[in-house]
């Protein structure tokens, strides 16, 4: 303990700071026990010569130097002793600094914890019955937790990257840039979604409502500010990115397996509402007889954005899958896209051409079996390449698949076949689905490529719908058209409606299954926004100066459309569905899933259910 007192004595008298202290201490222990060890192993050795050449018989000069060599030895074995003497020294001269300074510290600490506790959510846990205000009030304790979280993580995000444009863009990101009123369209838009989505409405209502007040209310028209080549090329990767997925959802097995009521679904009541709205845009509208019917294609498609997913929240709670409802509608729906989708390339293709009439007539069905034919070529290339050894085979196929569905939208504006364009985009993510699907099947997992394009389209569903929004002029609005436009929408629903009942009839389903089935083909939204304004676009790229006005209309009763139809049809579902079908409380699990979910136009994933057995036809 000698050797200790003496270090520490010296270290403090030294007046070295704390860490000074500590490496004097380290080096001056070192020193002193260092001669400490020395002098003690010599005289050990000596006393260990000395015991070895004792003579016998002296036995008391024996003792003497036994004693004392046992003693040295007790010396040497106290090493470890030192050691831990050493830890302890500096253990107190490094924690007796710590100690002042939370000693002097505790009062300011006490204060801000006692001052903090009330907004702290360790200190208000929340219990497992408890209200709805009281989980709404745990929200904003610290850390945030539910939505204020997740809005203050999307703000976070919005800082950051518009932080990160205005340092590499400049002036470009701020008020006043060419992309500042782009961004301000996305924020607003997505924030419109993001508070409608709580409520039984769609999302896209709300970035619809978002993009037009930003173009027509005073004060904040930055909407109007757009370029409009960007919002037009905007337009078209986000028609890209829905085509897509519109194509990855459609399951080849099971359409093979659908019934020919699940077709007539599809096709009749679509094909009735074609001719009505044709007709009446033709008479009433003063359209020609091709932008009428594009117009007509425009306007018959039934959102699957709204239906899809309605009929899963139906299906959850165990409506209509005992007869399969849910299957059979969501399948016709997305056979009805297709068919609109096609029938508007062929009529946007006549309405553009030039020339003969014979080619005109030609050119339209034509640009659709080219788009189907360059489609289906690039799916089967891309069944090989990327190679399936390949360690980022999602990533490739995924920016393969992206690329060649931009290159047919762009690349046939680029050769003046639009028409073209929306089908082979559809076709070539079909057919390299068809490969892509057997990898996947039986396994439970989900082809990873699908999840790529749900990224791409939470990004650009708010500009999409944001865009189409800002591009109605309110001022400009013709209270005719907005009349006439309406009374040819709500003509061809009443068709499609009767046409729908009357498919029913010749199925096993009850008077009021046959009464839902109508009623559920109502809402219209996604492909009204994705093609309704491809028309103006088009007119806009080759400067036909006398057909933008069509083109305008034609997105404005599209607009028109989706803001009527889409939250009434929504309404109607999630109303008269648990009214009108049956519920099975439980049912037996199948193979296969009830309704094969087609994501193309999903706000949110949604979960697949059990499936219940196809009507079908007497």
């Amino acid at each position: 303990m000698v050797l200790g007192e003496e270090v520490l004595q010296q270290a403090y008298l030294l007046g070295y700071r704390c860490e000074k202290r500590e490496k004097y201490l380290e080096q001056e222990f070192e020193r002193l026990a260092g001669i400490e060890r020395q002098r003690t192993m010599a005289e050990h050795y000596t006393d260990h010569q000395a015991w070895r050449h004792l003579p016998n018989g002296t036995t008391e000069e024996a003792e003497v130097v036994k004693g004392r060599l046992e003693y040295k030895s007790d010396i040497m074995d106290r090493t470890d002793e030192n050691k831990v003497l050493e830890f302890e020294m500096r253990r107190t001269l490094n924690s007796e600094p710590e100690s002042a300074c939370a000693r002097r510290c505790s009062p300011l600490s006490d204060f801000l914890y006692k001052a903090s506790e009330p907004f702290l959510a360790s200190s208000h846990p929340l219990q497992e019955d408890a209200s709805l205000l009281r989980k709404i009030g745990q929200w904003f304790l610290c850390p945030p937790s539910g939505k204020v979280a997740a809005v203050l993580v999307a703000v976070l995000i919005f800082v950051v990257w518009w932080a990160s444009l205005i340092a590499i863009t400049k002036d470009e990101a701020l008020p006043g840039g060419s992309m500042y009123p782009m961004l301000i369209l996305f924020i607003g838009a997505w924030c419109g979604g993001y508070i409608i989505k709580p409520t039984t409405l769609p999302p896209l209502l709300g970035m619809l409502i978002v993009g037009c007040m930003l173009a027509n209310v005073p004060g904040i028209d930055v909407a109007n500010d757009i370029n409009p080549a960007w919002s037009s090329t905007a337009r078209s990767i986000a028609l890209t990115v829905i085509l897509t997925r519109a194509g990855l959802g459609l399951d080849p097995v099971a359409l093979k397996r659908l019934s020919l009521l699940v077709l007539r679904l599809a096709f009749l009541p679509s094909l009735a509402e074609v001719v009505v709205d044709g007709v009446a845009a033709k008479l009433i509208l003063g359209f020609s007889w091709t932008w009428a019917f594009l117009l007509a294609f425009v306007l018959s498609v039934v959102s699957p954005a709204v239906v899809v997913p309605s009929m899963l929240g139906l299906s959850e709670r165990g409506y209509g899958i005992n007869k399969g409802i849910p299957t059979l509608v969501i399948a016709a729906c997305s056979l009805d896209a297709v068919l609109a989708i096609t029938g508007f390339g062929v009529m946007l293709g006549v309405c553009f051409s030039q020339g003969d009439l014979a080619w005109i007539l030609c050119k339209g069905p034509l640009e659709a079996l080219v788009g189907i034919a360059f489609g289906s070529v690039f799916g089967v290339i891309l069944w090989y390449f990327p190679q399936k050894s390949s360690k980022n085979l999602a990533l490739f196929r995924s920016v393969l698949l992206i690329g060649g569905g931009l290159l047919t939208i762009f690349g046939s504006k680029a050769i003046n076949w639009s028409g073209s364009g929306p089908l082979g985009c559809l076709s070539l993510a079909f057919v390299a689905a068809y490969r892509w699907k057997d990898e996947y099947r039986g396994t439970g997992k989900k082809n990873p490529v699908e999840d790529v394009t749900g990224v791409l389209w939470m990004v650009f569903q708010p500009l999409l719908f944001g865009l189409i929004g800002s591009a109605v002029d309110i001022s400009s609005l013709d209270a005719d058209t907005v009349g006439l436009g309406i009374g040819v929408l709500f003509m061809g629903l009443a068709m499609r409606m009767c046409v729908a009942g009357l498919v029913a009839l010749r199925s096993d389903l009850n008077m009021k299954e046959r009464l839902f089935l109508p009623l559920a083909w109502f809402p219209k939204a996604t492909v009204q926004a994705a093609i309704g304004a491809i028309a103006y676009d088009t007119a806009v790229d080759k400067g036909e100066e006398d057909l933008i006005p069509h083109g305008k209309k034609v997105l404005t009763i599209a607009f028109l459309a989706i803001l009527i139809t889409a939250p009434i049809g929504s309404a109607i579902i999630a109303l008269v569905g648990p009214r009108l079908l049956h519920r099975t409380v439980e049912s037996e699990p199948s193979n296969s899933k009830q309704g094969k979910d087609n994501p193309a136009f999903h706000v949110a994933d949604e979960k697949g259910v059990r499936m219940g057995k196809d009507p079908t036809t007497k």
